[in-house]
């Protein structure tokens, strides 16, 4: 099973030539909501920070969608568990696009990535982007929104991809479809602050 990370002060890990080894996961126990990329683009791999690619607009749509209270900027990432989030990916190798992963690495994913939510118990599981919700359930029907099953313990939502490719979705559609989220969040109830910082079952040691 991959090693689960987390950062919380910024820090990554280095490969032997100085560059990171991964993209390491964002976490915490008892996460109100963690968001699940399909998989790191090389910018982010390179960076170590989710979602530093300029041109990517998932802080902007998170921040607009009232889940923070500013626009995080990648190399900050880790601040997001200061809001009740989380982040990870289905698939962990980093690729240009998305469409280059094939079927079999998001079926190998598939047992690590429930495992990871049964330990971190999010309330929710948002998956950004329908590819890897699809491959993962196997179906091709995928809907947008809150899906009628649940992962790990984790009821489960799919939300659209905020790359700068996915020109399906402009920026106020992505913002509308997150605070879908965020409503059903907050009907749900806030967890104590105080819970989003404990890790000690969450991340393998």
């Amino acid at each position: 099973m991959a090693r689960l990370g987390v950062v919380m002060d910024g820090s990554e890990a280095q490969g032997e030539k100085g560059s990171p080894e991964r993209l390491l996961d964002l976490l915490a126990e008892d996460l109100d909501i963690l968001f699940c990329g399909i998989n790191p683009a090389l910018s982010a791999a390179r960076s170590g920070h989710h979602f530093s690619n300029r041109n990517n607009r998932f802080w902007r749509a998170l921040h607009l969608a009232e889940f923070t209270p500013h626009r995080i900027q990648p190399e900050d990432d880790h601040t997001i568990l200061l809001y009740g989030c989380g982040l990870t990916t289905a698939v962990e190798r980093p690729t240009v696009k998305a469409s280059e992963l094939a079927l079999h690495e998001y079926r190998a994913a598939a047992e690590t990535l429930e495992e990871k939510v049964r330990r971190c118990r999010p309330r929710f599981l948002a998956f950004l982007g329908k590819p890897a919700f699809a491959a993962l359930f196997n179906t091709r029907s995928v809907r947008w929104g809150r899906q009628e099953l649940t992962l790990g313990g984790a009821e489960v939502w799919v939300l659209p991809n905020p790359s700068g490719l996915n020109r399906a979705f402009t920026l106020d559609a992505l913002v509308s479809a997150y605070r879908e989220l965020r409503k059903a969040s907050q009907e749900a109830g806030s967890i104590p602050r105080s819970t989003w910082r404990r890790r000690s079952n969450c991340v393998e040691s």
